[in-house]
């Protein structure tokens, strides 16, 4: 059943948080103005083979943005590191990255249009797990193709995956949410400051005292019998506006003057990350679900299921309880009368925090 779906007797939040095609907590308004034409991009490697291979892309005058008209590429030891805190400090980074394969070559922009149009234009070109980092990106990407802006205070990311089975392609990015919220976990724990419930709001979306502060895309394509995958991820450390931020919640749990650095929660990422996507590889997603449902905002929600009718204007209405997932990735609702249903996000518009049905107009 491909149905959209609504929680009965959920809160009523400011409708501007809820548009899980956009990143509403990272928006910019003042970008028109500046110059889209140039591109300053730093190559870094936490080993020696890594900052080899940044050498020979640098030479190859590798990555290219083709809708970029001037881009520089310098390597990390090339570039000196700004002190303005509001700028990535890659040493600092590197020093707390544990990873095996993720996030060890490294990409960084002061300025980018997206960091998922840099790993996606050059995946070939890129060892897998290679990471962008931009501190401001004007030309994102939401799911749906919806246009999103970021500006500082946000970590904005995108990396590389490589997968074989296509089947479980689809739930990467239930891998990526995940990881993300067991990070910021991490990193609360290891700096002694108070845990930060930042929830998955499925597909995709990460939220914060029922706020988002964060979103995920992924996107593949098929080639030579693997799927290249491209995930990214924003999230809103440090910027209030229009909603909330991680430091800004943090800051109303503590009296302790701390705040949570891009740096940490990014290397905390991909330090957990790579564990879970060995554990996905291996065995599915199943030994990371009671974790996953431990996480998201619906266990046991009920929702109103609208079929479209095409001989009716309107559809019929239904109440279903959410159950879980599919081995397909969607949502598993069974109904009053046990009927099992599977909700799909395409093409429907989906609000679980709002007491609003609708199907998404073209």
């Amino acid at each position: 059943m491909r149905a959209a779906a609504q929680p009965l007797n959920q809160p009523t939040h400011d409708s501007r948080t809820h548009d899980s095609t956009k990143y509403d907590s990272t928006i910019l308004t003042a970008m028109e103005s500046e110059s889209e034409s140039k591109c300053i991009l730093v190559l870094a490697g936490k080993s020696a083979t890594e900052k080899e291979l940044a050498n020979s892309m640098k030479i190859s005058n590798v990555p290219k943005l083709p809708d970029v008209e001037d881009v520089s590429v310098l390597l990390h030891s090339e570039y000196q590191e700004s002190p303005n805190e509001e700028s990535f400090r890659i040493n600092s980074y590197m020093n707390s990255l544990s990873t095996k394969h993720f996030g060890r070559f490294f990409i960084w922009s002061p300025r980018l249009p997206s960091t998922h149009d840099v790993v996606t234009k050059n995946f070939g070109e890129l060892p897998v797990g290679s990471v962008c980092v931009a501190d401001v990106q004007y030309k994102g990407r939401g799911r749906s193709m919806n246009v999103w802006e970021s500006p500082k205070g946000c970590l904005l990311f995108s990396f590389t995956i490589q997968m074989e089975d296509g089947r479980i392609v689809p739930l990467v990015q239930y891998v990526v949410s995940l990881a993300m919220t067991e990070a910021i976990n991490d990193v609360c724990t290891k700096d002694g400051v108070p845990y930060l419930d930042v929830r998955i709001k499925w597909p995709n979306d990460l939220y914060l005292d029922g706020l988002k502060v964060g979103g995920i895309l992924c996107t593949s394509t098929y080639r030579s019998k693997k799927f290249n995958v491209s995930a990214g991820l924003g999230l809103n450390v440090d910027n209030e506006k229009p909603t909330t931020s991680l430091n800004a919640v943090l800051r109303k749990l503590t009296s302790v003057s701390y705040q949570l650095q891009r740096e940490d929660i990014i290397s905390a990422f991909f330090n957990k990350f790579e564990i879970f996507f060995d554990l996905f590889i291996d065995q599915g997603f199943k030994p990371l679900e009671e974790l996953y449902y431990k996480t998201w905002l619906h266990s046991g929600q009920r929702v109103i299921v609208e079929e479209k009718n095409d001989h009716k204007d309107q559809g019929t209405q239904s109440v279903v309880t959410v159950q879980g997932l599919t081995s397909s990735g969607y949502l598993l609702a069974v109904g009053d009368d046990n009927q099992m249903c599977e909700l799909h996000p395409d093409g429907n518009s989906f609000d679980f925090l709002k007491g609003l049905i609708r199907w998404k107009l073209a």
